[in-house]
């Protein structure tokens, strides 16, 4: 009985389990997650494509400027709907860097950085895939208007095609943004009730 009680007593040499403490990543599971900045170069291509978008749009707005005299309105409104291409194009490519950077890589630490985007603070792969699947839209609906405007540069067979890849994207968006719906009301089960159940 003394000697139950002298164990009972005596401090234990093993420290108490702190479930908020860091805890040390074993060898394979800390190269697995060290893995995702291998993304960082993909990302930092992206950034050199949209300086390459940039270049692009100022050599066809000094086209622009420099020939408006002899464009028509026609040729003016092409130009005009291929720089918003672009610039929707550097839009999408913002989303992916940004959004994909702070998804599947790093947190950019910009909470409370009086620019930060005001999609960021939500941001998700679910959300990320609507967004862009919105942004595509909004590109092939320009590439369908540039179409439009100048039909005999294309033949009837891809005017069709066009307009098929067109409501394709538009069926795949909805679709998506009815899965994140449905992802993001589902059901929650709280932690102690889940264990509970398996007591």
């Amino acid at each position: 009985m003394r000697h139950r009680l002298l164990s009972c007593t005596m401090p234990s040499s093993h420290p108490p389990f702190s479930p908020s403490g860091p805890r040390r990543m074993r060898a394979l599971p800390s190269l697995i997650f060290f893995s995702r900045w291998l993304q960082l170069p993909l990302y930092l291509g992206l950034i050199l494509a949209q300086a390459i978008y940039v270049f692009l749009f100022l050599k066809e707005l000094w086209h622009l400027v420099s020939h408006a005299a002899s464009l028509t309105e026609t040729n003016v409104m092409l130009v005009v709907l291929g720089l918003i291409d672009v610039v929707m194009i550097s839009n999408l490519l913002i989303m992916v860097i940004i959004g994909g950077y702070e998804t599947f890589v790093s947190r950019l630490g910009l909470e409370g950085h009086p620019d930060e985007p005001e999609w960021l603070d939500h941001v998700n792969a679910g959300v990320l895939k609507v967004k862009l699947s919105m942004a595509l839209i909004s590109i092939s609906s320009i590439h369908l208007l540039k179409t439009f405007i100048d039909p005999d540069q294309h033949s009837s067979q891809a005017v069709v095609w066009q307009v098929l890849i067109h409501l394709a994207f538009l069926l795949s968006a909805l679709v998506m943004a009815w899965v994140d719906k449905l992802t993001s009301h589902a059901p929650h089960v709280p932690v102690s009730l889940a264990d509970s159940t398996h007591d």
